[in-house]
């Protein structure tokens, strides 16, 4: 059965942050990811984790920024990531060790490098150079400390000129980099609404061995994954029957905006949670 882990930073948002976690274990979640740990201690993280029995399983190196101020303030300006960015390898690369050093000591077996917007007046094929390349450095370090490093293909609508949008893209760079540790993080929310056929899609890719994570929410508005164009109990089954012939034992991240409470919304998880 899928493993879901709730995303703190989407979810159960009508609390502080830190009152997060023991709000996900008490609805039965028992994994956790969010987009940034930088802000806070990644030992009082760990502590969360620790007292509400949960396990850390994703998170995001830095949007930007080398500094717990300018990592914030690069996302509130935009930026969404620096793997692809020509002039911006030294950056990216203090971001990369700044997050392996969370994931030690949050224990959280990969982490999301987030591939960044591509310059309308830049070439694209230098900024697939800079990203080959630092894909390549990154998964060395990892490989290192044990841990994979993922690349998730996102929306244009959502994040207009972000570099990376298609599932063979990745895939392909992945194949090109040629690390055993850099996987592709599988959002069939961005998938649907690029590209379509996601049942398929799962079938194709998840054999593979390069399917790190998933991530789940409604389409087209982002909430709750029993609203919208796509039939995520269907989509379990597939995950789980394509799962159990080729070995894969990942995450599924809720990584949705609730309608309302969290809790309250958490209907369509109920039987799973529980098991």
């Amino acid at each position: 059965m899928p493993r879901f882990a709730a995303n703190l930073s989407m979810m159960y948002t009508e609390l502080p942050f830190l009152d997060r976690f023991a709000a996900a274990a008490k609805d039965g979640f028992r994994a956790v990811e969010y987009l940034f740990p930088y802000a806070w201690p990644a030992e009082e993280l760990a502590a969360r984790l620790q007292a509400h029995g949960l396990q850390q399983v994703l998170f995001n190196a830095p949007p930007g920024g080398t500094t717990t101020e300018s990592i914030a303030a690069a996302w509130d300006q935009g930026s969404r990531g620096t793997a692809s960015v020509p002039g911006r390898e030294a950056e990216f690369r203090d971001g990369v060790l700044r997050a392996l050093d969370y994931a030690a000591v949050l224990d959280c077996p990969r982490v999301h490098l987030m591939a960044g917007l591509l310059d309308p007046a830049g070439s694209r094929e230098r900024a697939a150079e800079v990203y080959r390349e630092n894909l390549r450095w990154a998964a060395a370090q990892a490989a290192k400390v044990g841990r994979d490093v993922l690349i998730e293909p996102i929306n244009t609508r959502d994040v207009p000129g972000f570099f990376l949008s298609r599932q063979d893209e990745a895939h392909a760079i992945v194949q090109a980099v040629g690390a055993p540790n850099l996987k592709v993080q599988m959002d069939l929310y961005h998938c649907q609404i690029v590209e379509g056929d996601v049942a398929m899609k799962i079938r194709q890719y998840l054999p593979t061995g390069r399917v790190g994570h998933f991530q789940i929410a409604g389409v087209p508005q982002r909430h709750e994954p029993d609203v919208g164009e796509l039939h995520h109990p269907y989509l379990f089954e597939v995950i789980d029957e394509v799962a159990a012939s080729c070995g894969w034992d990942g995450f599924v991240g809720c990584e949705y905006r609730p309608r309302g409470g969290t809790s309250e919304g958490l209907g369509w998880a109920q039987a799973w949670l529980r098991r």
